[in-house]
């Protein structure tokens, strides 16, 4: 994760000194009002007709970014001091700078019937997602989402729930029931270019298992999908390492869309490789808003 990180603060330092002005994102959705903001509701989204073909690479590459921000822990301290932590208090700042910006958070359905069929989105659209199964987004990032309406998409790392400093079943079913977005982020967070295709003793269980993709996805897909209740579509690569090997895995498994971090997407598989920054501790609301503004086109 570390050499990943550098990558992104490296980009995101030389963007803050080069901003553009925001550009405005497409109309058309309808947005739930709440006390506090507006925020997309997924359900409410338009769909795509019956039948229409996904859109080719160079299409979906042409459509404008929709900003992603990735979080890990979210701590309540003066100041955050590891590489992917936020205090408490710059995680309030951000999430009220954006709300008094105008953005509206969106879900991963949104965002891929957009990308895939061209559907609308409401104006300055954003996607607040949370990687590892971390408690804090459930007790401090949900409780300020709530404020504003918005929705997250909370990566759900199975290996630990329910273990301490971990999010339970019971708050993760929760989240899904509110509306939030329960994806996978695999079993043990193992990279996937490491993964093996064929019979082997997996060297955690020591256990023989078919394939890595089965134990890694399969199976904790399975078990998310009975705690949340709902169909899980969308994955993060673990460390934002993604393999050109292992998207036809993905894709044999129905996952429609893949997070990775700061690299480029790819040209031939831009749905898979969708892009996320790291949101890092030295980052203030305003800082954000410019990375935001100015990373994603």
């Amino acid at each position: 994760m570390k050499y990943i990180f550098s990558v992104c603060i490296l980009s995101a330092t030389l963007l803050l000194h080069s901003c553009g002005p925001d550009k405005p994102g497409n109309a058309g959705t309808s947005t739930n009002t709440t006390k506090g903001g507006t925020s997309a509701v997924q359900k409410d989204s338009a769909q795509p007709a019956p039948g229409q073909p996904v859109a080719d690479a160079a299409t979906i590459l042409g459509r404008k970014e929709v900003p992603v921000l990735c979080y890990h822990h979210i701590y309540d301290v003066p100041k955050a001091t590891r590489e992917y932590d936020v205090s408490v208090i710059e995680f309030k700042k951000q999430l009220k700078m954006l709300h008094d910006s105008g953005y509206h958070a969106i879900l991963p359905d949104q965002l891929y019937n957009y990308l895939a069929f061209g559907t609308a989105l409401p104006e300055k659209p954003f996607m607040l997602t949370y990687d590892d199964t971390d408690v804090e987004q459930f007790t401090v990032a949900k409780a300020e989402m709530d404020k504003y309406g918005f929705k997250g998409v909370y990566f759900i790392m199975t290996i630990s729930i329910g273990r301490p400093r971990y999010m339970s079943k019971e708050q993760i079913r929760q989240l899904a029931d509110e509306g939030h977005a329960i994806e996978s982020h695999t079993w043990r967070h193992d990279r996937v270019d490491k993964y093996i295709s064929t019979p082997h003793i997996d060297k955690g269980t020591n256990k023989m298992v078919e394939n890595d993709w089965d134990l890694q996805l399969g199976t904790q897909r399975k078990r998310l999908e009975e705690i949340s209740g709902k169909p899980i579509h969308y994955f993060a690569y673990p460390f934002g390492i993604w393999s050109k090997e292992g998207i036809p895995e993905l894709k044999k498994r129905d996952i429609r869309m893949a997070f990775q971090l700061s690299t480029k997407r790819d040209p031939e598989e831009p749905l898979h490789t969708v892009r996320r920054i790291i949101v890092p501790p030295t980052w203030s609301a305003e800082g954000l808003l410019r990375v935001m503004r100015s990373s994603f086109h």
